[in-house]
């Protein structure tokens, strides 16, 4: 919502106290994480993701450099483990993160975190080529890009992960409509798709 708000002009006072709570919350490592285990060092990629987003646009357009040191310390949680690889081992933190999905809601995966990226003006590190590799080794023959999984349930509930509209459905070899505009904006972006 922040970040409509602040895209169209309706950001007020209270857009600031978000902003100020954001960066009062972040943790020693650049990210966020609401764990409450007080043994826990690592910020979550879940709960990094979209506060990355949300300070990079209100950093954008108000040129608020502590909003855009943040980011740029946050985003680097994700970078520095080329967006999908433990630090430790290079190996996949979550498999979820490969596969591909829409909408995420709070959820991540490569492809959300590609798009933050570009939103927030990463796109073209170079700690995102493996994550763009693997977009690109995703792409259907028809040319777009699949949804791999989904985190919702068509129906009529009012219930958390329950979605009256059905996203494009998943699938590894159809594309799916949503997917593929994501990952083509993302790659038109990186330099790596031209119309």
């Amino acid at each position: 919502m922040r970040i409509l708000f602040t895209r169209v002009g309706l950001a007020d006072d209270r857009t600031q106290e978000l902003v100020d709570r954001l960066l009062k919350w972040q943790w020693e490592d650049g990210g966020w994480n609401c764990d409450k285990n007080p043994g826990a060092t690592n910020s979550s990629f879940n709960e990094t993701l979209i506060p990355i987003r949300g300070l990079a646009r209100f950093a954008n357009i108000t040129g608020d450099s502590h909003a855009r040191q943040a980011v740029t310390r946050s985003a680097d949680v994700i970078l520095k483990r080329s967006l999908f690889k433990r630090i430790r081992d290079g190996q996949i933190i979550d498999l979820n993160f490969i596969k591909l999905h829409y909408p995420n809601y709070w959820h991540y995966d490569v492809l959300f975190a590609l798009k933050v990226m570009a939103e927030a003006g990463f796109i073209m590190d170079s700690r995102c080529g493996e994550g763009l590799d693997l977009l690109e080794s995703k792409k259907t023959r028809d040319g777009g890009f699949p949804a791999e999984a989904k985190y919702y349930r068509v129906d009529d509930k009012r219930l958390s992960g329950h979605s009256r509209i059905d996203w494009g459905g998943t699938s590894k070899v159809h594309s799916n409509p949503f997917v593929t505009l994501d990952a083509l904006i993302v790659l038109k972006k990186s330099g790596r798709f031209v119309l």
